[in-house]
């Protein structure tokens, strides 16, 4: 996928002017955070789990080398073939080359951030293979020609009028004036739309939640059954997941899942959870003839014990991005690239590089609520620090931005001065705000006071408050 990050500052202005972006983004507040937290209260056990998915994701990156050659090793002994790969051209080339050997013309997909990152399907049409999204929100937003917008809701941008006119310009072939005024009608019409390529399709596709060491199984999770259908009807599956997928054992894998669906979509398990072992045997119902597992490194490695190795512990559930103000505000598209919200604004400079990335982990304004709720503990806002720290180490922030902070460094090393400065500046600001007692458009803040109110200082400053408190308790 093109990187658009650089234009991050551009992209939200126009997410924050889209009317109905801003009302699809609603949705955030009053499902899946509401939702997570019941489903949390729910379980008396549901921090204490945490703590253990942590733990497991953590021992796992320290021996991620033991675990990949483990988890090959048990995936050859049931048939398949792990083919491993550096980058995105690697993994493209791989994938590409077992379409060929297939004879395949078409490849249904269940939904895969991997396969966005590699831009799988962009090389898959370049090379004659149609690919086809068959989660519902892929598939909306394929006709549309768009990228996801969240890590578990791709279409989340959308609303309804918006989805009927893309069924209604996409499903030619159909009346027109059929009724898709009820949100059943659409899931109708496109599942009536992907039956018979589910049955046609010569290649399956899909990503992996997890991969267990212990077996050489992959673990699928979704609502709507697509990616069972993807792995089992045609005659080649391929699974396509990057290399800190990996977990030990089947009970490592249970207890991901108990804290994976309720900090997902406040879910106590998804509708399909599915263990895939290998390919069919003489005695299968039914079950590919081909099995493949196509690891990505895609600079990971190069993550391993360093400061951004916490990061890898994502089990892309999506909770940071629903509990995330700044993600609430923009959606997605703004970020620029496959991964948005907290994690992807930490993610991302570490696989594209800082450099590409600069504008990312200043869109946050850490208030911590993305690593209160995350399942595995990520400390987001001291890796989103960290990275503003590298882009300052860098010269990548504007000149502005870099005088502003020397300024402010060289006041916040002379207390006395710093508090003199600020009591000036405060006495200031209030007689320009005894009118109305706050400010719009306040200048050398209007990223800050173009869209919200700006309270005017009252009284004295909090040092000066608490000298007297100090003084009078003595």
């Amino acid at each position: 996928m093109q990187s658009t990050t650089r234009l991050f500052d551009d992209n939200s202005r126009k997410a924050l002017a889209d009317a109905p972006l801003q009302q699809a983004l609603g949705k955030l507040s009053s499902n899946f955070t509401v939702k997570r937290a019941l489903a949390a209260a729910r379980l008396p056990e549901f921090e204490a789990l945490r703590d253990q998915a942590r733990d497991i994701k953590d021992h796992v990156l320290a021996h991620l080398d033991i675990y990949l050659e483990r988890f090959e090793a048990n995936v050859v002994a049931q048939g398949g073939v792990v083919h491993w790969c550096r980058d995105a051209d690697e993994a493209r080339a791989t994938v590409l080359a077992i379409c060929h050997e297939a004879g395949a013309r078409t490849a249904t997909k269940s939904k895969s951030m991997i396969t966005e990152e590699i831009a799988l399907n962009d090389h898959l049409e370049a090379n004659g293979i149609e690919p086809i999204e068959t989660d519902l929100g892929e598939y909306i937003i394929q006709l549309r020609h768009e990228h996801p917008s969240h890590l578990i809701a791709p279409a989340i941008h959308l609303n309804k009028n918006q989805v009927e006119a893309t069924f209604r310009a996409a499903h030619t072939d159909l009346p027109p004036g059929r009724n898709l005024e009820e949100p059943r009608s659409l899931l109708e019409e496109a599942r009536a739309k992907l039956r018979r390529r589910f049955l046609d399709a010569d290649v399956g596709i899909t990503g992996a939640n997890m991969l267990i060491a212990e077996t050489g199984s992959i673990v699928t999770v979704t609502n709507e059954g697509n990616a069972d259908l993807t792995m089992t009807l045609p005659r080649v599956h391929i699974a396509i997941a990057s290399i800190e997928k990996i977990v030990p054992t089947l009970e490592d894998a249970t207890t991901l899942l108990r804290v994976l669906a309720r900090s997902a979509t406040g879910q106590e398990n998804s509708v399909y959870t599915t263990f895939a072992t290998g390919s069919r045997r003489t005695d299968d119902a039914d079950g590919p003839s081909a099995f493949h597992v196509v690891l990505l490194d895609g600079g990971r490695s190069s993550l391993i014990g360093g400061a951004f190795q916490d990061m890898l512990r994502c089990i892309r559930c999506g909770a940071c991005l629903n509990h995330c103000p700044v993600y609430g505000a923009i959606g997605g598209h703004a970020y620029g690239w496959v991964y948005s919200g907290p994690i992807g604004s930490v993610l991302t400079p570490g696989l594209i590089g800082i450099a590409e990335a600069a504008k990312l982990p200043g869109a946050s304004t850490l208030c911590g609520r993305c690593e209160a709720v995350c399942p595995v503990r990520i400390p987001l806002p001291r890796l989103l620090r960290q990275w503003r720290e590298k882009e300052f180490e860098q010269g990548l922030q504007s000149k502005t931005a870099r005088f502003g902070l020397g300024l402010w460094a060289f006041l916040a090393r002379r207390p006395q001065l710093y508090r003199a400065v600020v009591g000036v500046v405060m006495r200031i600001l209030g007689r320009l705000a005894r009118r109305h007692g706050s400010f719009y458009n306040l200048p050398f803040a209007a990223g800050w006071t173009a869209d919200r109110e700006l309270p005017a200082p009252e009284g004295r400053t909090f040092i000066d408050q608490w000298r007297a408190r100090a003084g009078g308790h003595r």
